[in-house]
């Protein structure tokens, strides 16, 4: 594994590398493989790979340091990088992987970006964290599996080294995932993928049909003491702050933008740059205000969790949901500010703010972490 460097200016210089190409990717909605690089010649696609594999096993506050530094130069290389780190931290913790499939997985992550994502959601189903069981099945074959359905959403496409699908198995009604190697045969995308922001995540639909998986692919998840079924990503855990992080990092993307046009803006009646009025300079206040209270959150809550508060354990949705506030927050206050040019494609203001707004898709979503909350303050 590539030697971990997490200094601020090695970070920064990722960040850098990546923004240079992120708004080709977005207008393209192309894989984003010149950030991807970027990242995975860093280490950081591998950062969480476990220690008794001979990864680095970084924990995860400094995860969140490297998906914000990521997400900051490009959200779409964020996405795909979150969901790879939580699929290797996952590994490092609970071991769930066939060990052929895992020790295939690293050797790709020697070779090049080797990407992996949980693929869950389903065009009728929706979000598993909604409720309900998948129409996507693994049937015993023999020795094996055949696994056949259709999901949506499956982040990463044809970029995918692994996915890691949610299925039922029909008879005994037991709920998993698969592992499967992305080259198989009978693995059809569908290129359904033409969203508001994170533009290049190709984040399609993919069918599987017939495809034959080995017998130890597939992977138990445990159900409820009362035998009933709650997916994990009803409500934040320790592992969920992966995705905030990212988009904290658009968030400071946005800051630098707008903080750099102020500082070139020179309208001819002002005769100075914007930046030197008092109403641009709390503006920028504002928006520095929003991303320090959601860096804040982030690694607030981590700093307990680190320490074994698990006071703050029910809190964990509550505080993604009030950093994805912050987030849209900060990037709106900066686009509506600058009115027009603040909506320009030529400026990358509104993309930040695009990229942005998908954080509210990320699972547990507001209107249910707000319910539960509630329904736990009130003891009903």
């Amino acid at each position: 594994m590539t030697a971990l460097d997490l200094s601020p200016d090695a970070l920064a210089k990722v960040t850098a590398e990546i923004a240079a190409t992120a708004a080709e990717y977005d207008r393209t909605g192309d894989l984003p493989w010149a950030g991807i690089e970027v990242a995975h010649r860093a280490g950081l696609l591998t950062a969480t790979v476990g220690t008794r594999y001979g990864g680095p096993g970084a924990g995860p506050r400094d995860t969140a340091r490297i998906l914000t530094a990521i997400g900051e130069g490009d959200a779409s290389v964020g996405l795909l990088a979150a969901n790879s780190l939580n699929t290797h931290a996952a590994q490092a913790a609970f071991g769930t992987w066939p060990v052929a499939a895992y020790e295939d997985l690293l050797r790709r992550s020697q070779e090049g970006p080797a990407l992996v994502n949980a693929i869950r959601a389903e065009p009728e189903l929706g979000a598993p964290a909604r409720g309900g069981l998948p129409k996507t099945t693994a049937v015993r074959n023999g020795d094996g599996w055949l696994l056949n359905g259709r999901k949506a959403y499956a982040t990463g496409g044809t970029g995918l080294a692994y996915h890691v699908v949610w299925a039922v198995e029909p008879e005994t009604q037991r709920v998993g995932h698969l592992i499967v190697p992305g080259d198989l045969p009978g693995i059809t995308w569908i290129p359904t993928w033409d969203h508001l922001g994170l533009r290049a995540s190709n984040t399609h639909d993919v069918v599987y049909q017939d495809v034959q998986l080995p017998a130890d692919a597939f992977c138990e998840i445990p159900r409820q003491s009362d035998g009933s079924y709650r997916d994990p990503a009803a409500a934040a855990g320790p592992g969920s702050f992966g995705h905030p992080a990212l988009y904290v990092g658009v968030a400071r993307a946005a800051r630098s933008a707008f903080a750099a046009y102020a500082r070139e803006r020179v309208p001819a009646a002002l005769g100075k740059p914007i930046a030197q009025t008092e109403r641009i300079q709390s503006v920028a206040g504002e928006i520095d205000l929003q991303i320090v209270q959601a860096e804040t959150l982030l690694h607030g809550a981590l700093l307990r969790l680190e320490a074994g508060d698990t006071s703050i354990l029910p809190e964990l949705s509550a505080i993604k949901v009030a950093i994805g506030r912050s987030v849209i927050a900060a990037a709106q206050t900066a686009v509506a500010a600058l009115g027009n040019p603040g909506l320009s494609r030529h400026q990358p203001l509104e993309r930040h703010l695009r990229d942005a707004l998908c954080i509210r898709v990320h699972p547990p979503q507001e209107d249910a972490v707000l319910l539960a909350a509630g329904r736990r303050v009130l003891g009903v």
